[in-house]
């Protein structure tokens, strides 16, 4: 069954998490993303992270991230790569970039020389601060842009550092925003038949994430601060560690109604504390948290992460057991919902990824293992200008494409 945005074809140049997540995205739903990336090292995120022997040339970090993409490689810093890239232009709707501001100015392929040469083209870009202002040109990680955007002023505890999230929010988060561009971009060129240009920077990702977090500056005024897990306004929310009391082994309860905490009273073998004058308002719940959280953590230690998670659920209390990476890849739930994937990768053979969070019922999503190196150079040039074999055969030669 074709993808939903099949007939969308986007020419990516992103490299690493920020921007290739943008069009993983994209491609997972459907569209025909083809890589371009340098021939003889590819894009440098093949060789990021972690790595066993005998796993081939390609790491676990770049196969979660490039899924259902071709590879095209391709040297934009020749003259006649270039030219190869500019024939191609007109046959793509999108151009997808994150490289250091002035990158693609440098190759001649920056928006204003695109658009002169084809002026419908769609060009979507992500930059750490955007290309304007006062930090334009400044270089950014996910980490700084979590720093920057304000999600580390509130990560962490009253006593503790600022801390940055463990999952990639100014990366992968600033990819969904610019997926979410293009789209947009895609819909509006068919009403106006106009291109035009994208840009999503990764500090401004964050800020928006951030923006519930900032609320209590309306009360409490500047700076918001840090309240780890313990919402003292929300007693008794708060994470509770649970057998056999592991690193991992907690479950995170929410009980942020009064009918919530009706329900975890109920749960935990308390039922007669529901008309406790002490707790019949946030104000009385904040004021006597330790005592509602000694009772709940006292119930938690006699049980696991996820006996616990079971128990107040079916008592209708939010709970979630704090799973860790192996209890993520071995969850029976998201198994069943088909978000581990395994496919077949052509040096690697059987490999497990994360797949497509999100489910089209008219147009599901298949995962295809991301490409190797050049894999399509030969398909796409042939198929897209009309090369011949022998026009392939001398820009192999001459490493114009590999």
């Amino acid at each position: 069954m074709p993808g939903a945005l099949k007939g969308i074809r986007i020419l990516d140049l992103t490299q690493y998490e920020a921007g290739t997540s943008a069009t993983q995205m994209l491609a997972w739903l459907g569209a025909d993303v083809v890589k371009v990336e340098p021939p003889g090292t590819g894009e440098p995120g093949r060789g990021r992270a972690a790595f066993k022997p005998g796993e081939g040339v390609d790491r676990w970090y770049f196969l979660n991230l490039n899924a259902n993409k071709r590879s095209l490689a391709l040297d934009l810093k020749s003259p006649e790569g270039r030219e190869i890239f500019l024939q191609l232009l007109p046959r793509f709707d999108i151009v997808t970039e994150n490289f250091t501001l002035g990158t693609m100015e440098h190759f001649g392929l920056g928006y204003e020389a695109l658009k002169a040469a084809h002026p419908p083209i769609i060009y979507a870009t992500i930059k750490g601060f955007g290309t304007t202002g006062p930090y334009a040109g400044f270089k950014s990680f996910d980490m700084v842009a979590q720093a920057v955007g304000g999600a580390m002023s509130i990560t962490g505890g009253p006593d503790t550092p600022p801390y940055r999230a463990g999952v990639t929010w100014g990366d992968t988060g600033t990819g969904m925003h610019l997926a979410i561009g293009i789209l947009a971009a895609y819909i509006q060129r068919q009403t106006t038949g106009e291109g035009q240009h994208v840009e999503v920077s990764m500090q401004e990702a964050i800020v928006n994430y951030a923006r519930v977090g900032f609320l209590a500056r309306e009360l409490g005024g500047d700076p918001v601060l840090r309240r780890g897990n313990d919402l003292r306004a929300l007693a008794p929310t708060d994470s509770y560690p649970c057998a056999p009391f592991g690193p991992n082994d907690y479950v995170y309860i929410a009980a942020v109604s009064g009918r919530m905490l009706e329900c975890l009273l109920i749960a935990i073998g308390k039922p007669e504390l529901a008309d406790d004058p002490r707790i019949q308002d946030a104000a009385g719940r904040w004021e006597h948290a330790d005592w509602m959280k000694a009772m709940v953590a006292e119930w938690c230690a006699g049980r696991t992460k996820h006996e616990a998670m079971l128990e107040l659920q079916r008592c209708g209390v939010p709970a979630g057991a704090v799973l860790h990476s192996g209890d993520i890849f071995s969850d029976p739930h998201l198994k069943e919902r088909g978000m581990i994937d395994i496919v077949d990768h052509p040096t690697r053979g059987a490999v497990e990824i994360l797949g497509n969070p999100i489910r089209m019922s008219a147009s599901p999503t298949k995962t295809r293992p991301a490409p190797l190196l050049g894999e399509h150079s030969c398909e796409v040039l042939s198929s897209e200008l009309g090369m011949r074999a022998e026009d392939l055969d001398r820009l192999k030669a001459q490493r114009v494409i590999g």
